[in-house]
């Protein structure tokens, strides 16, 4: 067997073994620490790819920010020490086992009928720095408006976390 599909197959078997503790998993926290799991899965699969720019905007929005604030919504939460929060989905397995072989059944249908020579990619490969450029000179404020909304958003989940005296 390929060598690139042994790795191929190690990296997927990661990434369903973390998305399907994300839905077992009975205590929240661990459910965030599998999702971590699979985003980084995400991310080798990208680089596998040799898709690096993608895999490290994977790792930076989602591993690192996305991940970050759940763990901290979740311990904001926490009206007390010592308890744990529970993760009520993993006794949704039978709707998400039909939800798999649903979207498996359309991607095969898809790949089935389209060839690989209806295929084309078109151009060259985007440039990181033409992709810089654009967000720091053209794109600034919509960038700026961005991080100002999520700072709102955290700023509003931890009041609506924060406990209220009586």
């Amino acid at each position: 067997m390929n060598p690139a599909w042994i790795a191929f197959l190690i990296i997927a078997l990661v990434i369903l073994t973390g998305a399907l503790q994300v839905v077992r998993s009975k205590n929240l926290v661990h459910s965030v620490f599998w999702l971590a799991l699979t985003l980084i899965g995400t991310a080798a699969l990208f680089v596998h790819l040799h898709a690096d720019f993608v895999a490290a905007v994977q790792v930076l929005l989602y591993t690192g920010g996305v991940i970050t604030l759940m763990l901290f919504g979740v311990m904001l939460t926490r009206r007390l020490d010592g308890i744990v929060i529970p993760n009520e989905s993993h006794r949704l397995a039978i709707g998400g086992l039909l939800g798999a072989a649903t979207l498996t059944t359309i991607v095969l249908a898809v790949m089935r009928d389209v060839s690989s020579s209806q295929v084309s990619i078109g151009g060259a490969a985007p440039d990181t720095a033409k992709l810089g450029q654009l967000f720091l000179q053209q794109m600034v404020l919509p960038f700026e408006v961005l991080s100002l909304l999520l700072l709102a958003a955290m700023i509003g989940a931890i009041a609506l976390a924060r406990k209220v005296d009586p």
